[in-house]
């Protein structure tokens, strides 16, 4: 504990890092705020039937991944996701589309460019995500609501054109966060909107527990117990690596192959467990939108039926169905992010090669056979992970709100983001010689 403590005291003494650590949570307080400024034209005091509709189900994360905007009308009510969806779309159209294939092959010119089609496309999906959010405002706000007219034109364009810009100043916030401040800035906006959130659910929990004498305290350090297990499950599924070992040659004046092999530099190829990441849960969550929706065009009492069950995000066949999809789009991502193909062809023009293995076609099907046997376990675990708050609410019936830090998106983009910032944190100060957050050593001097 001390070491951790001396290592925070360090994080102020390197100028650059603390000028970066000032502006990352600068920006942050920014975004903060403008999720708290309500849609010019509507009464902010009768936004209760909005705020209802997002204490469960699929409103409740939507809500969440904006920190509470989109309950509130917030002019950053879609938030950060309309540039989430089109980097993943433009990610998938990067396999089929030749042109974007070229672009991620051009280095540095090539990433600027498909950034900019991200954009671009952020801002087509928001145009489309804007109305039909004022659509659902007209649905669920009562007509009193709307200070410049129910169902009126100008309110209608000019919020549509404020949801746009709201989500184009996020995402600049984000990127400046990436460029001067410290860690991914896109993912850090979604941790601090998930993050705002926990209080208020965690005082919903203990408000149920304690004083409503609802299990006692007793089952409240329990449940605590418990979710940190889980984070410390998510940490496992974030960090764990299978090393492979690769052995590169060092050549010498002597010529001699075997004395070659001696002189050998031993490194490895770390293949993550969950190498996807939290992509496969995001795919999952935005295909278990369909059925219901498909449905309910419907009024027959089978699709009312189906309604029911994809709705409810804490039923049995919601989470049976949202699981098996987390295991497909598992092998599915990773067999598309990591490419074992390239990853032989660089070993081999590095003089490289994995012991026992030839280098070539022979090194790829080795590496995908060891991708296929650790993704595997990885896709269930992270499908656990996924639907393990609608275990603990069916167990210990807990509260939704606070059972949705648990597991799932949230709490494993919560666990990712931090890791990453840590990382960067801790090179920061490793490079300057001294010790680091994440790993204990050597008291280290500073060098002037």
């Amino acid at each position: 504990m001390k070491k951790f403590i001396e290592s925070i005291s360090n994080v102020w003494k390197i100028e650059e890092l603390k000028n970066r650590i000032l502006i990352t949570l600068g920006l942050l307080l920014v975004y903060r705020f403008g999720a708290q400024v309500t849609l010019p034209g509507i009464d902010a005091t009768q936004l209760g039937n909005l705020a209802g509709q997002t204490k469960e189900g699929i409103g409740s994360i939507l809500d969440m991944f904006t920190g509470g905007a989109f309950s509130q009308a917030s002019v950053f009510a879609l938030g950060i996701m309309p540039y989430i969806s089109a980097s993943i779309v433009v990610q998938l159209m990067g396999i089929a589309v030749p042109y974007l294939q070229k672009l991620q092959s051009d280095g540095e010119s090539g990433r600027k460019k498909i950034n900019q089609i991200t954009r671009w496309l952020t801002i087509g999906i928001t145009l489309v995500q804007g109305p039909t959010y004022i659509y659902n405002l007209y649905r669920t706000l009562p007509s009193n609501a709307f200070l410049l007219g129910f169902n009126s034109f100008e309110f209608l364009f000019s919020s549509v054109i404020i949801l746009v810009t709201g989500t184009i100043f996020a995402m600049w916030l984000g990127e400046k966060i990436t460029d001067k401040g410290i860690g991914n800035g896109i993912s850090l906006l979604i941790m601090v909107g998930i993050l705002a959130r926990l209080p208020q659910a965690f005082i919903q929990e203990f408000t149920t527990r304690v004083t409503n004498n609802n299990g006692g305290p007793m089952l409240l350090v329990i449940e605590i117990i418990v979710w940190l297990l889980v984070i410390i499950c998510c940490v496992l599924l974030v960090m764990a690596v299978r090393k492979i070992p690769v052995q590169y040659a060092r050549r010498t004046t002597s010529g001699d192959f075997e004395q070659d092999m001696l002189n050998g530099n031993r490194q490895w190829i770390p293949l993550k467990l969950n190498a996807s990441g939290v992509m496969p849960i995001i795919f999952a969550q935005a295909i278990m939108f369909i059925p219901a929706a498909l449905a309910g065009l419907s009024k027959s009492d089978a699709s009312q039926s189906v309604v029911g069950a994809f709705s409810n995000m804490f039923g049995f066949w919601y989470n049976l169905v949202f699981a098996t999809l987390i295991v497909v789009f598992t092998f599915f991502y990773t067999a598309i992010t990591v490419p074992t193909n390239k990853m032989s062809d660089d070993l081999k023009r590095s003089g490289g090669f994995i012991p026992g293995i030839r280098p070539g076609v022979e090194t790829s099907d080795y590496l995908d056979k060891v991708m296929s046997l650790i993704t595997f376990p990885g896709s269930l675990f992270l499908a656990l992970i996924a639907v393990f708050p609608a275990i603990i609410v069916s167990i210990m019936d807990v509260q939704q709100s606070w059972a949705m830090f648990f597991g799932g998106t949230s709490l494993i983009i919560m666990v990712g983001v931090a890791i990453d910032t840590m990382q960067q944190i801790n090179s920061y100060l490793l490079n300057r010689h001294y010790d680091g957050l994440m790993k204990s050593g050597k008291n280290r001097k500073a060098v002037a």
